[in-house]
C-alpha cells in the first residue's frame, strides 16, 4: 500500500514525441534534463526515442554520462559546462558539448588530446538571451578558432546552436530578430569555413508554432512530457505526471478552526478536514497555502491554510471523504482535476516548475506504460 506517489505514464511520452516529430521535417532532440523534467531521466529518455526522438539533450555532463552509463548511445548533448570539469570524460564517452567562448574550446581541445579522440562540439551564439554563447562581436574568434581546431583535428563542429527568448508568445517579434541573428551567424560561419550538419534553435514552444526555426534539429523539453508552452494551447499533448496521496486522516471541526501554521485558513462553518501526507519537502510549492487545487471526494477543492512540509489539509466540507481516500495534486484533467498547469496558474509560475519539483526520495516513482521500456530477458 502506498502513501504518496508519483505516477509517469511513459505512453504519454511517447505520444508527445510523436505528434512533435510529426510536426516537422527536422529531427527531434528530446530534454531530458532536471532528471527528466522530474519524470526520471533514463525511463523518459527510452520513451522518447521509442516515440522518435533521435537525440537528447541534458544540461550537465554529469547528466551527460548518466545517459551514457544507462546505455543509451544516441547523440546526446550537454551544454551547461563550467570550467574545471572532467571534459574529457565526455569526450571520451562520445558526448557532444557546447563552447561558447574560446577558453571553453580550448578546454574541449585539451580534453581531446588527454584521451586522444575527436571532440564533438556545438558551437553557441547568443542571439538575445543574454545567457551563454558568444557575443555577435566575440563570434568570429569563436569560429576561427573551432576551425583551427577542427583542421588540426582535435574538434569537429557537429552542431551551431542558440536559446530563444519569447517563443512561448507566437508572434512576438524578439523571435523573428532572433532569426535573423541566428542566420547572420551562420553566415558568417560559412564564410570562415565552418559548415556544421546541425543548425538547432527552435524548443518546444518553437517546434510546436514557429516551423522556420526549425533548421535540421528541434530541442523540444517541457511539451515531450505533455505540458504546453504556449498558455490556452495545448496541442494535442498528453500530461504524463499525476502527483497524489492517501488521505491520513479526517477529523469533524467547528466554525472559526484556525488551520496549520499562522491559522491563515479559519473554517467558517463546522466541516470536515482532510490531512494529505505532501509537503514541500515533496515538492508541493509553500506559495500553494490557501490557493493551490487539489481533486478530493470528487470535488475540486482548495488547501486550506500554509503548506507544511510533509503534508496539506483541505476543507472538504460535509462531503463524506475518509482516510484512505486518493487526493490528486495534479494529472492530466482528464476527469476535471488539475494539471500542473492549473497549479502554476493558480502561484504565479510555469508548469515546467510544478513538475520539476517533484523528485523527493520520499515520494516513490511509479512508471505505466511500456514505452521505451527494455524487454525482460527470460532464462530457462
Amino acid at each position: 500500500m502506498w502513501q504518496a506517489e508519483v505516477r509517469v505514464d511513459l505512453d504519454a511520452i511517447r505520444h508527445n514525441v510523436e505528434v512533435l516529430r510529426a510536426g516537422t521535417t527536422a529531427e527531434v532532440m528530446a530534454v531530458v534534463k532536471g532528471d527528466g523534467y522530474g519524470h526520471g531521466m533514463v525511463p523518459s529518455a527510452r520513451a522518447a526515442l521509442a516515440g522518435g526522438a533521435t537525440w537528447l539533450g541534458v544540461a550537465t555532463l554529469a547528466e551527460g554520462l548518466v545517459l551514457r552509463k544507462a546505455g543509451l548511445e544516441v547523440p546526446v548533448m550537454a551544454w551547461l559546462l563550467s570550467p574545471g570539469l572532467p571534459l574529457h570524460q565526455g569526450v571520451e564517452a562520445g558526448l557532444d558539448l557546447s563552447a561558447g567562448t574560446v577558453e571553453l574550446l580550448d578546454d574541449l581541445v585539451r580534453a581531446a588530446g588527454r584521451v586522444g579522440r575527436t571532440a564533438r562540439v556545438h558551437l553557441k551564439i547568443d542571439t538575445g538571451l543574454a545567457r551563454g554563447g558568444a557575443t555577435a562581436a566575440g563570434w568570429p574568434v569563436l569560429v576561427e578558432a573551432a576551425a583551427k581546431a577542427q583542421a588540426d583535428g582535435h574538434i569537429e563542429v557537429i552542431g551551431v546552436w542558440s536559446h530563444l527568448v519569447h517563443a512561448d508568445v507566437p508572434g512576438h517579434e524578439t523571435t523573428d530578430r532572433q532569426l535573423a541573428a541566428f542566420d547572420e551567424a551562420l553566415a558568417v560561419a560559412e564564410r570562415l569555413g565552418v559548415t556544421p550538419p546541425y543548425r538547432h534553435l527552435a524548443n518546444s514552444a518553437a517546434t510546436l508554432t514557429r516551423p522556420d526555426t526549425h533548421y535540421d534539429l528541434v530541442r523540444p523539453g517541457v511539451a515531450v512530457y505533455g505540458l504546453s508552452p504556449v498558455p490556452g494551447e495545448t496541442f494535442g499533448l498528453r500530461p504524463a505526471m499525476t502527483a497524489r496521496a492517501r488521505v491520513a486522516l479526517t477529523k469533524r471541526v467547528p466554525a472559526g478552526q484556525g488551520v496549520s501554521y499562522g491559522h491563515t485558513y479559519v473554517t467558517e462553518r463546522e466541516t470536515t478536514l482532510a490531512l494529505v501526507p505532501l509537503g514541500y519537502a515533496d515538492g508541493v510549492p509553500r506559495h500553494g497555502s490557501n490557493i493551490g487545487p487539489v481533486q478530493l471526494g470528487g470535488g475540486r477543492r482548495t488547501i486550506a491554510g500554509r503548506v507544511c512540509m510533509d503534508q496539506i489539509m483541505v476543507d472538504v466540507g460535509d462531503d463524506p471523504v475518509v482516510a484512505g481516500d486518493i487526493a490528486t495534486l495534479f494529472g492530466p484533467g482528464d476527469d476535471g482535476g488539475p494539471t500542473a498547469t492549473d497549479w502554476a496558474d493558480a502561484i504565479g509560475t510555469i508548469n515546467y516548475e510544478i513538475v520539476t519539483r517533484f523528485g523527493s526520495t520520499r515520494v516513490p516513482r511509479v512508471y505505466d506504460g511500456t514505452a521505451g521500456v527494455p524487454p525482460v530477458e527470460v532464462t530457462r
